[in-house]
């Protein structure tokens, strides 16, 4: 039985290291994805000009009608799953003369913006008075600007200060510049072209919050970009199916050891059974008697197996799956795990239980 005890802690500790590990790394998956910026899109409904951001076309839109407001963002903020909205970035896209060169500015609210591409790297620093402006590393090589240079636009002096490392994508030709500096610039206060919306939290429900926000504003077409979604959800996915499929391994096996074990207790016990039934015990009593033996040794390879996990994820955490995250004490993991093996080791106890029950006294008193 202490035997027994060893196999069925080994079994469960297994199972908790592995899910423990891997709920640690799903975690540290979707902090990193949360960096990734945004999965949903709002754009005005419109056919009048193709919008594309990001190198992703998303839906048709037009700069001159249907345009948001600043108003609309509270709207998104009234939804029943806001909660799960990490940042909701607006911005105002326009063509202006820079140079000599016809380039595009992009107005943005840089604290939600910087929240919403944590992958920017900036030679110089973030923007924080109105008159200052970030460029694109294209745009500024084509330019010949360099952080700190001033900029004349429409008559206004504006300062750079600071330049986009190059990371492959729009954003290396656009100069961004504060909102509110950029309606005046374009002639269209508290006008959007857009809103990113970031939501990729562990359980988000995307395509809820998506017909939420339609909802909320029906002017606008709102597209989820399942690219990111789908990555994010697909490697939870394959961390669950991995660690579900190991566990029913492990329980598999768990189940065959007490089986096994059992079956050998009661063909060493032959005597001691055939006289209790000698006794007067029916056979309802010889199954108690297995089964509440094989329970009390369940329940203490549980306990042992579930603290010789957490203690095995704790230690193996930096090496095996190489994040920085936690283990996180769940006390529902605790419970499936002593649960789950009382049932393998009730499971397991069936068989020889009922054939403990059918044995023959006489047969066995014969063997004394």
């Amino acid at each position: 039985m202490i035997l027994l005890v060893l196999g069925l802690a080994v079994g469960v500790a297994t199972v908790v290291a592995l899910m423990a590990v891997t709920r640690t790394m799903r975690q540290a998956i979707a902090d990193r994805l949360d960096q990734y910026g945004a999965n949903i899109l709002i754009v005005p409904r419109s056919s009048d000009l193709s919008l594309s951001y990001g190198g992703i076309t998303v839906a048709s839109a037009s700069y001159d009608v249907g345009e948001m407001t600043l108003e609309d963002i509270k709207s998104i903020t009234t939804i029943r799953e806001a909660r799960n909205i990490s940042v909701i970035a607006p911005k105002l896209l326009g063509a202006v003369e820079l140079g000599g060169r016809r380039v595009l500015m992009a107005g943005v609210l840089f604290l939600d913006e910087i929240r919403l591409k944590q992958w920017w790297d900036v030679d110089g620093e973030y923007p924080a008075a109105p008159d200052e402006v970030l460029l694109g590393a294209r745009l500024a090589e084509v330019l010949s600007i360099q952080p700190g240079d001033a900029l004349e636009l429409q008559g206004q002096t504006l300062h750079v200060i600071g330049v986009l490392e190059e990371n492959g994508s729009q954003d290396d030709g656009i100069l961004f510049a504060d909102l509110a500096l950029a309606q005046g610039l374009l002639g269209k206060p508290e006008r959007i072209s857009l809103v990113e919306v970031a939501a990729l939290c562990t359980e988000c429900p995307i395509e809820m919050i998506v017909e939420q926000i339609s909802e909320a504003l029906p002017q606008a077409r709102v597209t989820a970009l399942r690219q990111a979604v789908t990555l994010r959800m697909e490697t939870v996915e394959h961390l669950t199916d991995f660690a579900l499929g190991i566990s029913l391994v492990v329980s598999a096996i768990g189940a065959l050891v007490v089986l096994m074990t059992m079956l050998g207790a009661v063909s060493e016990r032959r005597q001691e059974i055939g006289l209790f039934r000698a006794l007067g015990f029916r056979q309802a009593h010889i199954k108690r008697v297995v089964l509440g033996e094989a329970l009390a040794v369940s329940l203490a390879g549980g306990v042992v197996g579930w603290m010789a996990g957490m203690a095995t994820a704790i230690a193996l955490r930096p090496s095996l799956a190489d994040v920085t995250t936690p283990v996180v004490w769940d006390p529902w993991l605790a419970l499936g795990a002593i649960g789950g093996t009382l049932l393998v080791g009730l499971g397991g106890s069936l068989y020889p239980a009922m054939r403990a029950a059918r044995l023959d006294p006489s047969t066995a008193l014969r063997s004394l």
